[in-house]
């Protein structure tokens, strides 16, 4: 395996609101998905860095954008997760707001990577996610987790489902099957985000 797809990364900041984003003039690789759907670990399988995002046993943990500086060229962003129905609406509302805020507007934002648990059919939520980055022709790829729960067949299988799905979107870039376990797709896609974020420095410069 290439040792070259090994990524460090630092914690820079947590924000609440567009105006606590940090002013930087990195590319960001953004990770959202809903709050049961695996995120901070596997961030943190990518990273190779046991405790970089914070994994708890309670969805809804990360309650702002957390902005981590990697030694690959870019800023890794952990969005809160949605969906979560044990906080308020007022909370959810606000999550929403801030993370829809983030992946519409924010312009050093080169992909989005959309969490999508591999062992569900895609859920409103999730859709309603990849119709707002589509809208916004923000470039996104879907990351089916926890693919290690999955027979090699169901995994194809779903993959496959949501190539059909969102056959007719223009910013899909990759449908990848990952699972923080055993390290499935890490190189994928962590080869997926250097290759989108070397296209955007160059198609901005």
């Amino acid at each position: 395996m290439a040792h070259d797809l090994q990524i460090n990364a630092e914690f820079v900041k947590g924000a609440t609101s567009s105006e606590h984003f940090p002013v930087t003039s990195l590319c960001e690789v953004a990770m959202v998905g809903r709050s049961n759907v695996g995120k901070s670990s596997l961030i943190n399988a990518i990273v190779r860095h046991g405790r970089m995002a914070r994994v708890s046993n309670t969805p809804g943990k990360t309650q702002e954008i957390n902005f981590f500086v990697t030694d690959a060229g870019f800023m890794l962003v952990d969005l809160p997760g949605y969906g979560y129905a044990r906080v308020s609406k007022t909370q959810r509302e606000q999550f929403s707001r801030l993370i829809r805020d983030y992946v519409t507007r924010r312009e050093n934002l080169a992909l989005t990577c959309v969490l999508v648990d591999a062992r569900h059919d895609p859920q409103p939520l999730d859709l309603a996610m990849l119709e707002e980055l589509e809208l916004a022709k923000r470039a996104y790829v879907v990351v089916l987790t926890k693919c290690d729960k999955l027979k090699p067949g169901a995994v194809a299988a779903r993959q496959e489902q949501l190539r059909q799905v969102l056959s007719q979107c223009r910013y899909l870039v990759d449908v990848i099957p990952t699972s923080s376990q055993t390290a499935l797709g890490r190189h994928e896609l962590i080869g997926c985000m250097k290759r989108i974020v070397n296209e955007h420095v160059k198609g901005s410069s």
